[in-house]
């Protein structure tokens, strides 16, 4: 197809495509679907080769939260029948941490729950940012608290944090659809105050919200704009006791649609296949490997993932290799740029309506596949890494 070779072409380049270009990606076919991929994936491995980055999330305080961010079953008023626990101890965090370490993990990702953190909040992750990287020499750490005061950033930076996240999550058009009690731009300055402290910034999106092919895009162009080093692909978990429990708008083919388009115009950033994806690629996870380049281990905020033992043994299958801490995440010319100098950062569409393309129609709600999150962080159990 030339559309694929000129796709290759300018992301060898690091040339930003086009959105007519982004937007016939999404268009293509089930039939052009490997070609797609095996486009994509010449991409990914010119700048991040076989290599996949393990990432691993503690959850510091599950539930609770003020916000009512459609997509969450944290958020207020969500009947979803998760954890809910206030701030765990850093001690406990840690604990947490070491099992994702033992696992492969090179990244550990501290969230939690809420609008954004108090300053005493700060002076608690803060505490556990230093415990965790006591006890694991060489571990990356991406605080994820929501949105940052002046000076926040800057404080988490001193405190041994090497990236932060917030993602943008959908279009600033449909923004308001999915959330009221704070706006498209209040995200857009939190990712910019991480990145004016010198932390790795991190922001990505949630796909599968009802959004249309337009918003995706609109979505990813605007992310390419902020410049984040790591840019998370979430697909919605529908999760019971939220507003989006009947948006099964996914298939696997989709799934891996969106991925491509991203790598396409993210062709170096590390893009990090995040939330969702045992829920939607099923079994074709192993093919999103060529697309994405980081992946998290184990299980989510509030919903369990596959078993690590099986994220570790599908990237060996696949002809991948874990990327161990000796080696630096972005290319040379991104991690160059990086004032933090570790690379990456952190995390958690519409279906085709054409009558030619009778496969994108989503199949009948797999709400099997959605397990809340019972081990780990907040219970007794071991967690899962």
């Amino acid at each position: 197809m030339d559309l694929l070779n000129t796709l290759v072409d300018k992301g060898l380049r690091r040339e930003l495509p086009t959105r007519e270009e982004a937007l016939a990606v999404l268009a293509t076919s089930d039939d052009e679907l490997l070609d797609v991929v095996a486009a994509a994936g010449k991409v990914r491995r010119q700048w991040f080769g076989r290599r996949v980055k393990l990432n691993y999330l503690v959850n510091l305080k599950s539930g609770l939260c003020p916000e009512d961010c459609s997509y969450c079953s944290q958020r207020l008023g969500s009947k979803a029948e998760i954890l809910k626990y206030t701030w765990l101890k850093p001690e406990e965090a840690s604990k947490a941490a070491a099992a994702g370490v033992a696992g492969g993990a090179k990244r550990v990702c501290l969230v939690a729950s809420g609008r954004g953190p108090t300053d005493r909040d700060v002076d608690r992750v803060s505490k556990t940012i230093e415990a965790i990287k006591e006890e694991n020499e060489g571990v990356e750490v991406c605080a994820c608290l929501g949105l940052l005061s002046d000076g926040q950033a800057e404080r988490l930076r001193s405190a041994g944090a090497d990236a932060y996240n917030h993602n943008l999550n959908t279009s600033e058009g449909t923004y308001g659809d999915i959330t009221t009690t704070h706006t498209y731009a209040d995200r857009v300055d939190t990712v910019q105050k991480a990145h004016a402290a010198g932390l790795s910034a991190c922001s990505g999106l949630i796909a599968g919200m009802g959004e249309s092919d337009e918003d995706l895009v609109d979505v990813v162009f605007a992310l390419r704009e902020l410049d984040p080093d790591s840019v998370p692909v979430n697909f919605l978990i529908p999760f019971e006791g939220t507003p989006l429990a009947k948006e099964w708008n996914l298939t696997p083919q989709r799934a891996l649609r969106i991925l491509a388009m991203v790598r396409f115009v993210c062709p170096d950033v590390e893009v990090r296949l995040a939330g969702g994806r045992e829920v939607h690629l099923r079994t074709l996870q192993p093919l999103a490997l060529h697309l994405a380049n980081s992946i998290f281990l184990g299980d989510y905020l509030t919903s369990e993932g596959q078993a690590g033992k099986a994220d570790l043994e599908m990237i060996a299958d696949a002809g991948f290799e874990v990327e161990g801490t000796d080696t630096t995440t972005l290319p040379e010319h991104r991690a160059d740029a990086s004032s933090c100098g570790t690379g990456g950062g952190c995390g958690s569409g519409s279906v085709c309506s054409s009558d030619e393309e009778p496969a994108e129609t989503a199949a009948a709600p797999r709400t099997d596949l959605v397990a809340v999150r019972r081990r780990g962080a907040g219970t007794d159990l071991a967690p899962n890494a």
